[in-house]
């Protein structure tokens, strides 16, 4: 049996695309390749008005119960490729984090204090990235992993975990508009700050109104520039070290590991390790996003998997070398690391390292890359806050406007509110920009560990419920590669960088100060715990819902794939008689 011959149930339109077949009556559903070009790209007053119905544009594979097929077509349009995905899971997150928030990290916690917070982080991501990815091919539902926590734990829970996940991306977007207008503070410091934020705002603005597409797009560019500048950068840091720098620079001579020596490998201990894991959170930021993109690609089934693989290869390729190479080239009590007058690129251990090197030029294309990256953090801030907007709204824990769909495929009130945060950028017109920058990174670094801890425990739920209710893992399109042990050690992590975080919150570097600054850097470390039990409390009162029994799960709605352990033990047969090095490439790749 082929694998072409247990795709059931779907059928291609006109266009091309691949629609399921439902027995709802015609009207309910909607072509959006009916409309015309300025409709779909989202520029013209058509396109503002709400979509009549479905696209129903997910691909099922399997024999879906009838009574099941019209539930759980998001009215958000199927509009991502492939290509997109894969360069949003490899390319995506790479930003604030790792250009300019490592260069602090390096000088708080030294280059092995780095090097081993962010692998402790990146072994976690790997777990949280594929559970994710199991639940989200079999599950390609709208507002991702917060819908599945909503039916497989506590509703509470989920309204907990659901607002924090949107505050945490809108406090996010002023924060990424700040580092960009900072950043051309590095060639010309005459143009105010305000002017830079209000074009980059504008950008912003005007990529959001081009919908789905124009996101996916733009990602998909500004994702090969980043790993263009970041492979370029490597190759030059090796060199660099190695002694093959100009004549006039600092690295005209072999450096090798000088600096793990001198002035050493950890700059404050075991604390300055524990007081890194917030920055390398926020580094990794937005991993999650391929879980919220599911619902609009075509067939998760086929691309999400190559996508949550490559996830392990951005980690190690990308963040842990280019790590190493900074705390080999950079020591980490470099004066400009903690420059009290510089802001945003100024302060990246990328740009200081090529201004040390004296290579004319490729500082620039750094700088240009970072704002290039905030940019496109601040777009993911947009998308996956008004994703989830959208599904809270879809639950009843969000008012109803925010399920508004336009015929563009654009949640139009959930984008106006998202996009109504990035004023608060112009804080940093005045003199405490530097005090919001970190009180947002706090915020945004620890919300995300939150969410990837409910991914963990979720994706535990669900396969308790899966086997309770006499379903095999051989029926899983595609399964995590630690199983609900990966899961298992992914929260473990979480709950020890929690622990540690807690600690330096209260026995912070350099001592407790007392009083009223004690206070401060306590809540700068843990302020988003209590934003979570207080979101927590409130959707308790407010519904009076209690944790999820195993029986009490629904494993079927919004389900697209529906094949036999008999089908996919007969696909998996075939992918094994492919030649040796397809399986090795699918093994590494792909699915």
């Amino acid at each position: 049996m082929s694998s072409s011959d247990i795709e059931k149930d779907v059928i291609k339109g006109d266009t091309g695309k691949v629609f399921v077949t439902s027995p709802a009556d015609a009207e309910d559903y909607y072509d959006p390749s009916k409309e015309s070009i300025w409709t779909r790209a989202g520029l013209n007053l058509e396109s503002f008005k709400r979509a009549p119905g479905s696209t129903r544009g997910l691909v099922a594979h399997g024999d879906i119960p009838l009574e099941l097929v019209a539930h759980d077509n998001p009215l958000l349009q199927q509009k991502m490729k492939p290509r997109h995905l894969q360069m949003i899971a490899v390319g995506g997150s790479i930003g604030t984090g790792l250009f300019v928030g490592s260069g602090k990290s390096l000088a708080t916690g030294g280059p092995a204090g780095i090097l081993i917070a962010w692998i402790i982080m990146g072994v976690m991501l790997i777990n949280v990235t594929q559970a994710l990815g199991e639940m989200a091919i079999l599950y390609p539902v709208s507002g991702g992993f917060y819908t599945l926590a909503a039916r497989m734990l506590d509703q509470s829970f989920a309204f907990a975990f659901g607002w924090n996940y949107v505050l945490q991306w809108a406090v996010v977007l002023p924060l990424e508009i700040t580092v960009a207008g900072a950043t051309m503070g590095y060639w010309t410091k005459s143009v105010n700050i305000g002017v830079w934020i209000t074009v980059f705002w504008a950008v912003i603005m005007f990529v959001t109104l081009l919908g789905t597409l124009g996101y996916a797009e733009e990602e998909f560019w500004s994702s090969a520039l980043k790993l263009t500048v970041v492979i370029i950068f490597i190759i030059i840091g090796i060199v660099c070290i190695c002694g093959g720098g100009p004549s006039d620079g600092a690295y005209n001579k072999y450096l090798g590991a000088h600096h793990f020596y001198d002035p050493g490998a950890f700059a404050h201990g075991f604390k300055g390790v524990c007081s890194v894991f917030v920055t390398a959170a926020f580094s990794f930021a937005g991993t999650e996003l391929v879980g919220l993109a599911a619902t609009e690609t075509p067939n998760p089934r086929k691309s999400l998997p190559s996508a949550i693989k490559n996830t392990f290869w951005r980690i190690t390729l990308i963040y842990i070398t280019s790590l190493l190479i900074i705390g080999l080239a950079v020591p980490y009590n470099e004066p400009k690391l903690v420059d009290p007058n510089a802001t945003g690129a100024q302060l990246s251990p990328f740009v200081i390292m090529m201004d040390k090197a004296k290579i004319n030029g490729v500082n620039h294309l750094l700088n240009v890359t970072i704002c290039v990256s905030v940019l496109s953090i601040g777009l993911s801030c947009v998308y996956a806050g008004s994703r989830t907007l959208t599904a809270l709204a879809e639950t009843g824990y969000a008012p109803r406007c925010f399920t508004f769909i336009d015929k563009a495929g654009r949640p139009t009130y959930s984008l106006a509110f998202i996009c109504a945060f990035a004023p608060l950028a112009y804080i940093n017109c005045s003199d405490v920009g530097t005090k919001v920058f970190d009180w947002l990174v706090a915020l945004s670094g620890l919300s995300t560990l939150f969410t990837w801890l409910a991914i963990c425990i979720t994706h535990i739920r669900f396969r308790q419920a899966w086997k309770f209710q006499g379903h095999s893992v051989e029926e899983l399109p595609f399964r995590a590669l630690g199983g609900i042990y990966g899961s298992i050690c992914g929260a473990s992590l979480i709950v020890l960088v929690l622990i540690a975080q807690f600690y330096i919150a209260v026995w912070p570097i350099g001592g407790n100060q007392g009083g009223a600054k004690a206070a401060e850097t306590f809540f700068l470390s843990y302020i988003a715990l209590p934003i979570v039990i207080a979101f927590w409390i409130i959707g308790y009162i407010w519904k009076r819902t209690t944790p999820k029994k195993v029986h009490e799960i629904d494993l079927d709605t919004g389900r697209k794939v529906w094949l036999t352990v008999e089908e996919m033990r007969a696909w998996r047969a075939e992918r094994a008689r492919a030649p040796l090095y397809v399986r090795i490439y699918r093994m590494l790749f792909s699915n």
